[in-house]
């Protein structure tokens, strides 16, 4: 993996479930994201095959995946699901992954589609990819603020800044993947 996440060029945002992902993308400049597709696993071959085809379609310059964490903030055994998920499709993929805090991101995703006309079926089928679109605008906003605060203030008082500096492990929003599977775990991308 870089030293420094990519701050140009399209991403994929990653609603990680075990039976569904929901998939997202960002702009050329990452200013705004779009909920793209629900994606309802299967083999390994068929993931593999649909994730390159993503990865062909929208050129992506990396995966934000969205990490389920505890409301203490303490990572779960999902979250080291989706690690390994993001771990896998980093390597399928050869690109960077970061991982955004996904805390509410599916409920806010279902209270945005309570407020349509939408059954509850066409709910369902649309709260993954809204959730995914949210939490990569979430990781966006997050980016682009904390460029913007390092920019106001004085460059001899400038802290150095993960975004900026190309040290990704000290932000919030940004984590680096750790190689954390061993060769006898299960695969991944098997739900």
């Amino acid at each position: 993996m870089p030293d420094d996440f990519p701050t140009e060029g399209v991403l994929l945002g990653i609603d990680f479930g075990t039976k569904r992902v929901g998939v997202a993308v960002s702009d050329m400049y990452q200013r705004y994201s779009s909920p793209l597709r629900n994606y309802d696993r299967q083999s390994k071959q068929a993931d593999e095959h649909f994730f390159r085809t993503q990865a062909l379609e929208f050129r992506p310059v990396g995966i934000v995946v969205g990490l389920p964490v505890h409301m203490s903030g303490e990572e779960s055994q999902k979250s080291r699901e989706a690690r390994a998920y993001a771990q896998w499709l980093s390597r399928l993929l050869q690109l960077p992954v970061a991982f955004q805090d996904e805390r509410f991101t599916s409920a806010f995703a279902e209270a945005i589609l309570l407020q349509t006309d939408f059954s509850r079926k066409q709910r369902k089928a649309r709260v993954d990819k809204l959730a995914a679109q949210i939490l990569l605008q979430c990781f966006l906003d997050a980016r682009r603020q904390a460029v913007e605060r390092s920019e106001n203030l004085p460059h001899a008082d400038r802290e150095p800044d993960s975004l900026t500096d190309g040290d990704l492990t000290t932000h919030p929003a940004v984590e680096p993947i750790e190689d954390t599977t061993s060769p006898t775990q299960a695969d991944p991308s098997q739900g």
